[in-house]
């Protein structure tokens, strides 16, 4: 394992290398300095596959559970500031600026790789294409128009255009086929990238599972749109006449590269709320569960909320409402991160779950774009959750058997869409809290979630602002903006 913690260590001297644009890049090759020209593919893969993760479970993780409601600040924690502009919809061009900054930064690495020489990489060019695909795919999610189609060109230009996000999101299929033809074309002697992909160990079947799940990912998100029915209903068609297969039964997308309870070797998400000594940290204090989230799970008998939240000092289940500020004299225990989520500083980091694939498809089959029973691919996502977070499959079974709403299937009789969002927002709380954020934008759903009490409208934020290091640096493209903007500037699919 510290062998792969080198192999990364080193690729991120390599990123940076790749990503730098001074003069250097144009003078002849020095051999004690790497290039882009003599530099393995096996060596960027591991690192940028970690580092990249690190923005989703970081970041990304955090703002998407505050945003719906999941997590908010401790008040009788001993920063019970905390989350400020989360809470009060303060969003900037400052405002987790480093979702833009990091994903086009660390995404330029599978472009360097996808580019990469030799129809020995084919696999490793193939992977490339199908995490940059997964990535772009939330910076449009998030941003709207961006640098696509000239980004990565390091020193040949600093100041890339942007793109149409339709043109993005259309394009990213076309990616994900390619990478599809890349692992079904690959000739002999393609090098399997095994222990250099952290992710899925070079399991080429899998990779094609995961890239056909995110198509059908990019292709629901656009399937709202009037004008895109068609085309959604095509590219769909094609998968099905194809064979394609998506990501099933445990076929969770995870991550390690051999984290440890060390300097630089904890998994992304731990190292939020755990030292080196896998002892909590002040941020684990200062995050606590919301009160309506408990409350809800508590009233439809979910046995998930003892595996996302943590028990009270006292030993029960609480959470403060979000927005609230208390008095010191009124506060009270409550819970955090649970057990389910936050284990030690060697636990896999998680990018795809097979619970989200599932309700995909259920989606995919309720809207009448895919062959199969929704029923049935429902409930398998609720068992798929429940086995992530350490329950077993008999559990989820009493859970979606009760006669509620959004619960069991029959209970939503005309609000199945609804209740296939809502099982999406309970299964990725505090795994993937963007998605869910997303998928709120998207569909309105689920629509119960309220609002931080501090809230200065009566709306979320549905996107977020280009980041000042953008406007500085790339004044003559970043497109004008204002902070209400981000309350009003729909993404295309949301239009």
């Amino acid at each position: 394992m510290k062998n792969i913690f080198k192999h990364i260590a080193f690729g991120l001297v390599v990123l940076t290398s790749l990503n730098s644009c001074d003069d250097f890049l144009d003078v002849n090759d020095d051999p004690n300095n790497p290039t882009s020209e003599n530099i393995d593919p096996a060596i960027v893969l591991a690192a940028t596959q970690v580092y990249t993760y690190n923005t989703l479970a970081r970041d990304m993780n955090q703002l998407g559970n505050l945003m719906m409601n999941n997590w908010t600040r401790d008040v009788g924690a001993s920063n019970s500031s905390y989350y400020f502009n989360e809470h009060n919809y303060n969003v900037t061009s400052d405002f987790y600026s480093g979702i833009f900054e990091n994903l086009m930064l660390r995404t330029s690495n599978y472009t360097f790789i996808q580019n990469a020489e030799g129809a020995e990489y084919d696999n490793y060019k193939a992977i490339a294409k199908i995490m940059k695909s997964y990535y772009f795919q939330y910076l449009v999610d998030l941003y709207g128009d961006i640098p696509y189609s000239q980004a990565h060109l390091r020193g040949e230009n600093l100041t890339p255009e942007y793109d149409d996000d339709l043109s993005i999101y259309r394009n990213l299929i076309v990616q994900l086929d390619e990478a599809i033809a890349l692992i079904d074309d690959a000739p002999a002697g393609s090098l399997n990238p095994g222990g250099n992909d952290v992710m899925l160990g070079g399991d080429m079947e899998t990779w094609k599972k995961f890239a056909n799940t995110i198509k059908l990912r990019i292709l629901l998100r656009e399937s709202g749109r009037t004008a895109s029915g068609t085309y959604v209903q095509d590219k769909i068609d094609e998968m099905e006449a194809n064979g394609a297969e998506f990501l099933g039964a445990n076929d969770n997308i995870t991550i390690n590269p051999g984290y440890a309870a060390a300097t630089n070797q904890q998994n992304g998400f731990a190292s939020l709320f755990l030292n080196v000594n896998d002892a909590f940290v002040n941020n684990y204090s200062s995050t606590a569960a919301t009160k309506y989230t408990i409350e809800y799970l508590t009233n439809t008998n979910d046995t998930r909320r003892n595996r996302i939240y943590a028990a009270a000092s006292n030993g029960s289940y609480a959470g403060h409402q979000q927005g609230d500020i208390l008095e010191a004299s009124t506060n009270y225990p409550v819970s955090h991160i649970g057990p389910g989520l936050l284990i030690n500083s060697a636990q896999d980091g998680i990018i795809f779950t097979a619970a989200e694939s599932f309700l995909l498809q259920a989606e995919a089959v309720q809207r009448g774009y895919l062959t199969g029973s929704a029923k049935d691919l429902y409930e398998s996502g609720i068992k798929e959750s429940y086995k992530i977070l350490g329950l077993a499959e008999s559990d989820a079974i009493t859970y979606y058997s009760q006669s509620i709403s959004l619960v069991s299937w029959d209970s939503s009789a005309g609000n199945e869409i609804e209740a296939i969002i809502n099982q999406k927002w309970i299964a990725l709380n505090g795994i993937n809290g963007a998605e869910t954020w997303i998928e709120n934008t998207r569909t309105g759903f689920p629509a119960h979630v309220p609002l931080s009490t501090v809230a200065p409208g009566t709306s979320r934020p549905i996107r977020l602002l280009y980041p000042s290091s953008e406007i500085a640096g790339n004044t003559a493209n970043v497109p004008q903006q204002t902070e209400a903007q981000a309350f009003t500037s729909k993404i295309f699919w949301n239009e």
